[in-house]
């Protein structure tokens, strides 16, 4: 485990292959995490479905599934908060060109509700592109403390 200057702890730092079967495992390892953490069993189930849905973008939109591609996750963990970054190495994209899912004229559409789907599911979604090449998104989800 490694510190970094803000208490909290890097749990898991490793590269996928841009392969849909990334999603299940970035997606087991952020529960865990944040299982470990003290997460309630109701927020690990949205927890996980956002950073599931953040691999398959990175696989899908991002590396396009190029084989010599990686996706790049992080999942660190401070005493109230999980934070997962996935980071791809495809082309970016401008998040604010991305069609409203809620439209009346989306609303049919197979696809394209996984951001808004994963701003719904944790506390704070950050989005940017890399220069030259790549998109990074962080996830961070709070633990709520009761007392």
């Amino acid at each position: 485990m490694e510190e970094n200057g803000s208490r909290e702890t890097t749990k898991v730092d490793t590269f996928l292959d841009s392969l849909l079967e990334s999603a299940d495992q970035a997606e087991h390892l952020a529960v865990e995490v944040a299982k470990e953490n003290g997460f309630p069993e109701e927020e690990l189930h949205r927890f996980g479905m956002a950073v599931r849905e953040s691999v398959v973008n990175a696989v899908v939109h991002g590396n396009r599934y190029n084989a010599h591609k990686k996706v790049h996750l992080v999942i660190s963990n401070s005493p109230d908060q999980v934070t997962v970054t996935v980071t791809d190495e495809g082309q970016g994209f401008d998040v604010s060109s991305l069609p409203n899912p809620l439209a009346e004229e989306h609303l049919l559409e197979q696809s394209g509700r996984g951001i808004f789907l994963i701003r719904a599911f944790v506390d704070e979604f950050h989005i940017r592109r890399l220069a030259p090449f790549g998109t990074e998104v962080k996830l961070v989800k709070y633990r709520e403390t009761v007392g």
